[in-house]
C-alpha cells in the first residue's frame, strides 16, 4: 500500500550517484524558496526603517551570513547524499538528537506549510472568489501535496514553471508601481517609518530564511558536486535576496507603507491571483517535503520500522491543508517562531562535528565508500544535547547582536571546545536498520 503513494525519495538512504540532477535544476528550486511574497515582505520592513543604500548593506550582511551557512551545511549533504535529521545521527546528535531534530523540523515545517496554505487561500477568496477562505486552503493544500509526495523530480518541473512565472508576473507588478515614481527620488529619500539600525535590518534579512538554511542537506543531497552547492547557493541566495528583497524596499519607499503585498498581488486579477499561487507553491512544496523527512526519521528512530515517505507525505499534507482550513494555524505562529530559535544551533553543531571535531566523520566516509550509511550510531550525545540548548537560550535572551546567528557561533565554540576537551562521547550504540547500498527509488 505505502509503495503505491508516491515515491521514497531516499529518505532514509544515500542518494546514489545515478539518481542526482544537474546544479540548475537544483539552484531554481533554491532560488524559488527564497523569491517567495514573504521576502516582499521582508523587503518592506526593512525598507519601511531604512534608507534604500543602508538597506542594500543589510542585504549584503545577510546574504553572506545565509549563504556561508548554507554551504557548509549543503556541502556535507552533497558529500553524503543524506537527509538533514539523518546525517544528525553522525555529526554530533546521535539516534535520540537526531530523531528530536527530525520530530522539530516536522512539527515547525507543517506548522508553516498550513499558514502559507492560509495565506494562499486569502488572496485566492479575494481575487476570483467561488469558494469560502477553507475551501481554497483545502484545494491549494491537498494540490501541493500531490506534487510533493511524487517527491524531487515532480517538484524540480514544478519549480520550472513557477519561478519563471512568478518572476514575470512580479515583475509586471512592480515596475507598474515604480513607473509611476522617480526612480532616483525612490533611492535617495528617507525612510518612510520608524528607524532600523544596520544590526536590526541584518538580523531581519539573516533571520527570515536561517531555517531554510539549515535544512540545505534535504535539498542538495540530490547535487553532484560541492562546486555546484557553491554555485547554486550564490545564484539562487543573492539573486533571491535582491532581486525581490530590494524590490521591496523600494515599493515600501514608493507607498510609504511595508504593507505592500496589495499592490504585488492586485495589480491585474489574474496576474495577482497566478502570483498567489506560483509565489506560495514552489516554496510551500520544500516545506512539506522537509517535514515529511524528518518525521520519517522520527518514526524509524523510535519505532525502529521504516516509515515510507510517500504516505507519510501525505498524511502530514492533509492534516497540515485541514488545520489550514480549520484557520487554527494562525494561533501557532508565536510558537514556531520561538521553534525556531531551536534551528540555528543544529547547523553550528553538524558544522562543527563534520569539519572540525570529527568524531564521527571516519564511520560516514568509510560508509560511503560502500554506498551506504554507517552500521552504527550512538544513541545519545550527552554534551551535544546541553550545547544545544545552552546556545538555543543564548540566542533567545541575548540582545546583543543576530540572535538566530548568535545562538548558531555559540554552539559551533561550545561544541568544539567540548571536542577538544574530549567531552564529545556517545552513551549507547544503536544498529542502523538503513546499512544496505541504495540501489533505486522505491
Amino acid at each position: 500500500m505505502a509503495s503505491s503513494v508516491g515515491v521514497d525519495d531516499y529518505a532514509l538512504t544515500r542518494v546514489p550517484d545515478h539518481a542526482r540532477y544537474s546544479w540548475w535544476s537544483v539552484a531554481v528550486q533554491r532560488f524559488g524558496q527564497v523569491s517567495a511574497l514573504s521576502q516582499f515582505l521582508l523587503g518592506a520592513t526593512v525598507g519601511f526603517g531604512m534608507s534604500f543604500w543602508n538597506a542594500v548593506l543589510a542585504f549584503t550582511l545577510g546574504s553572506v551570513i545565509l549563504e556561508l551557512i548554507t554551504i557548509l551545511v549543503g556541502v556535507i549533504g552533497v558529500r553524503e547524499g543524506l537527509s538533514t535529521s539523518m546525517i544528525a545521527r553522525w555529526t554530533g546528535f546521535g539516534r535520540g538528537g537526531s530523531a528530536l531534530i527530525g520530530l522539530a523540523i516536522g512539527i515547525s515545517l507543517i506548522g508553516w506549510f498550513g499558514i502559507q496554505s492560509a495565506v494562499s487561500a486569502q488572496g485566492l477568496a479575494a481575487l476570483i472568489g467561488g469558494l469560502p477562505e477553507w475551501g481554497w486552503a483545502l484545494l491549494f493544500g491537498l494540490l501541493v501535496t500531490a506534487i510533493v509526495v511524487r517527491g524531487f523530480h515532480s517538484m524540480a518541473w514544478t519549480a520550472y514553471l513557477t519561478v519563471p512565472a512568478f518572476l514575470i508576473l512580479v515583475g509586471w507588478s512592480v515596475i507598474s508601481e515604480l513607473t509611476r515614481h522617480d526612480l532616483g527620488t525612490l533611492v535617495s529619500s528617507a525612510p518612510p517609518g520608524p528607524s532600523l539600525s544596520l544590526l536590526q535590518g541584518t538580523t531581519l534579512v539573516a533571520g527570515g530564511f536561517i531555517v531554510g538554511a539549515v535544512i540545505t542537506p534535504d535539498m542538495t543531497r540530490f547535487n553532484r558536486s560541492t562546486s555546484d552547492v557553491v554555485k547554486q547557493t550564490l545564484v539562487g541566495i543573492t539573486l533571491g535576496e535582491y532581486v525581490i528583497g530590494l524590490s521591496g524596499v523600494l515599493l515600501a519607499h514608493a507607498v510609504g507603507s511595508a504593507g505592500i503585498t496589495t499592490i504585488v498581488t492586485s495589480s491585474v486579477g489574474w496576474v495577482g491571483l497566478l502570483i498567489v499561487i506560483a509565489g506560495t507553491m514552489k516554496i510551500n512544496d520544500w516545506n512539506l517535503y522537509s517535514s515529511g523527512l524528518g518525521v520519517v526519521n522520527f518514526i524509524g528512530t523510535v519505532s525502529g520500522r521504516k516509515a515510507h515517505r510517500g504516505l507519510v507525505t501525505a498524511v502530514l499534507g492533509v492534516a497540515g491543508s485541514l488545520l489550514a482550513a480549520a484557520g487554527i494555524l494562525a494561533k501557532f505562529t508565536d510558537f514556531l517562531t520561538v521553534l525556531g530559535v531551536a534551528f540555528p544551533p543544529i547547523a553550528g553543531i553538524m558544522v562543527a562535528e563534520y569539519f572540525v571535531v570529527k568524531k564521527w566523520r571516519g564511520d560516514l566516509e568509510a560508509a560511503r565508500a560502500r554506498g551506504t550509511v554507517p552500521e552504527e550510531a550512538p544513541v545519545w550525545v550527552p554534551a551535544t544535547i546541553v550545547v544545544w540548548i545552552a546556545a538555543a537560550v543564548f540566542g533567545e535572551f541575548v540582545e546583543w547582536g543576530l540572535p538566530s546567528i548568535n545562538s548558531l557561533v555559540v554552539a559551533f565554540v561550545l561544541y568544539v571546545v567540548a571536542g577538544k576537551l574530549g567531552l564529545v562521547r556517545g552513551i549507547g550504540s544503536s544498529r542502523t536498520a538503513e546499512a544496505a547500498p541504495a540501489v533505486q527509488s522505491a
